[in-house]
């Protein structure tokens, strides 16, 4: 059975692979594979290993008619067509949990590198334009001790808000259900998202990306922050409406914000967001360590081996296959 690989991966996760598999594998590291190329390799696949950048559509499940397992690198699947996967009964695998911590770490990254200018600071220097020590000379906003807002309180939100209790954060919360374990162990106050917004000095945006939650912060939203409040978002760019978020930025309605994913990605060095200073900007590296990469891999390639074998995959988001 032939296995296709969207994205180069190292060679100890695919080497087991190669004596029960016919393996077909996209070679250039960080450009995507052609959709025209994609569509030809598909057609006689088993299965495909994918990732957020691949739209694995209608037209593409049509076209491959011997497919059995769809496994995507990563916990989001909106690039994929649920429906009619499920149609074809193929079951879609993904990846959630282990890379909780990691894209935990590196939001609060992005809250420390926005709150403190540390991009902004890199850049003085660059330019030579440090002259001399002045007493407000790039002057930020303060961490420990601030109120953080986390909408989207999974496992991710609970990793953000362990770090911001380790900074005596005040940690709030605005989520579809209270997390009784959110309140109990990390102090995390439920509030609605208006509350949050207004209250928050950290806004960070962890929801998941759904119908309900398109572009669920805009220029209402923006507006009942603070002038001295920042936005962080890690979870997905359709969740933001980009123009609101640009306004809200250049006009100083907010003071700054930490992105590592965009609408429309990848995005290039001429989007509006990045000619702002008061932007830190990431290409959606949330999970990019090289443990957590490993273990996504690996987990990604078991739902494969499983669906190819006719089993139940460890993690699959249509699991009525089963029923």
């Amino acid at each position: 059975m032939k296995i296709l690989f969207t994205r180069k991966l190292p060679e100890k996760l695919i080497e087991p692979l190669k004596e029960r598999y016919t393996i077909s594998m996209w070679t250039e590291e960080n450009d995507p594979m052609p959709r025209e190329l994609l569509l030809k390799e598909v057609a006689d696949a088993d299965a495909i290993f994918t990732n957020v950048a691949d739209q694995i559509d209608k037209e593409l499940i049509e076209q491959a008619k011997s497919l059995k397992v769809i496994s995507t690198m990563a916990v989001g699947y909106d690039n994929i067509d649920i429906d009619e996967a499920t149609k074809r009964r193929i079951p879609v695998g993904h990846t959630p949990g282990v890379l909780s911590e990691a894209t935990a770490d590196l939001t609060f990254a992005l809250l420390m590198a926005t709150g403190r200018r540390i991009t902004e600071g890199m850049d003085v220097i660059r330019r030579n334009e440090w002259k001399s020590w002045g007493p407000f000379l790039l002057t930020g906003q303060s961490v420990y001790g601030a109120t953080i807002g986390i909408i989207g309180m999974g496992r991710i939100g609970q990793g953000v808000a362990r770090r911001a209790k380790g900074f005596n954060m005040n940690i709030l919360y605005h989520n579809r259900s209270r997390n009784p374990v959110a309140e109990e162990e990390l102090g995390a106050t439920y509030c609605s998202l208006e509350e949050l917004l207004q209250q928050a000095d950290y806004v960070v945006l962890l929801a998941p990306s759904t119908p309900e939650t398109r572009r669920m912060i805009g220029r209402e939203q923006f507006a009942l922050m603070k002038k001295s409040s920042i936005f962080i978002n890690t979870s997905r760019g359709t969740n933001v409406d980009e123009q609101a978020l640009y306004e809200a930025l250049k006009s100083n309605e907010i003071f700054a914000a930490g992105l590592d994913v965009f609408e429309t990605e990848p995005i290039t060095a001429d989007h509006p967001l990045l000619q702002l200073d008061n932007v830190v900007a990431l290409p959606h590296i949330g999970s990019a360590d090289i443990e957590t990469r490993m273990v996504m891999g690996r987990l990604a390639i078991q739902n494969i081996e499983k669906g190819l074998a006719g089993e139940r995959l460890i993690h699959c988001v249509n699991e009525e296959l089963y029923k």
